[in-house]
């Protein structure tokens, strides 16, 4: 329904930081219908061949890296909305906005792209086999598996480096401004929002520590519950929070979300500010 809303709209689809909301519930919604198949086949114990593996397991990579990526290209463009005003229309622009897509698509993929093509070069013939499908599956050396933690490491970094900076620097412009301090607020809100679903992303790491904790505590008949629950509550329920929040928090979107709710029943209020 969001992505509906989203698209039905000429206003939706030519504002910078609504692209970059579509964008993110687009990428989720690819990495939670990827978490679910993944974890079916799991479920079921069913091999797949290992080329199709790796084809789903960098689309699940590479979506999960996206979203904080995402986050921290939303929050810049809520910088320079409030410290350059003037030039925000100029430097924030729909097709700059999707040049910034397309380097949050190529930055997300890159490392995993490395994972695919190593086997494809050292050994094409182990693409053919069998395997169960998880990313260590893909792993054949040692230096993946470190690469792998050490790009996780940096991307998170990098994003809450980004978050804090964008957050100091509105605090600071909120002093130094003498008017419009609604929007400044506002703005400042949403980076911290921003932060918090950092936050929920950074929980589905949280996964396979509690599910090899509970494969050593309890016995296989309650571990298969606990390990369902464990999927819902850590990868799929933090996907579904995070744009919903942000989606809800805003005016604009919260007007069209009732409107389509009540089947088109009531009359809504033209939006006349986005930024």
């Amino acid at each position: 329904m969001m992505l509906f809303v989203l698209r039905s709209k000429p206003c939706f689809r030519e504002t910078p930081r609504y692209i970059l909301f579509t964008h993110m519930l687009l990428n989720d919604s690819i990495q939670l219908l990827i978490s679910m198949l993944l974890y079916i086949l799991a479920m079921l114990y069913l091999y797949l061949v290992r080329a199709v593996c790796a084809v789903l397991v960098l689309l699940y990579s590479t979506t999960f890296y996206n979203t904080p990526l995402n986050l921290a290209v939303m929050a810049l463009e809520r910088y320079i909305a409030i410290c350059f005003p003037l030039r925000h229309s100029e430097m924030a622009t729909p097709q700059r906005t999707g040049v910034a897509i397309a380097v949050v698509w190529f930055l997300g993929s890159v490392n995993h792209l490395i994972d695919v093509f190593v086997p494809l070069i050292t050994e094409p013939s182990i693409l053919l086999t069998p395997v169960f499908c998880t990313h260590v599956e893909i792993f054949m050396f040692k230096w993946q598996a470190d690469t792998f933690q050490g790009f996780t490491a940096f991307y998170f970094v990098s994003v809450g480096l980004i978050l804090v900076f964008t957050y100091v620097a509105i605090m600071l412009e909120a002093r130094s401004v003498s008017s419009d301090k609604a929007s400044v607020t506002k703005a400042r809100n949403t980076v911290l929002l921003h932060t918090i679903q950092l936050c929920l992303c950074l929980t589905s790491f949280l996964y396979r520590v509690i599910e090899a904790l509970l494969a050593r505590m309890v016995d296989v008949s309650v571990f298969i519950h606990l390990r369902y629950m464990n999927f819902i509550v850590l990868l799929i329920l933090p996907r579904c929070l995070s744009p919903l929040i942000y989606g809800l928090r805003d005016e604009s979107l919260k007007t069209i979300f009732k409107y389509y709710l009540n089947c088109g029943s009531k009359k809504i209020k033209p939006v006349r500010n986005f930024y």
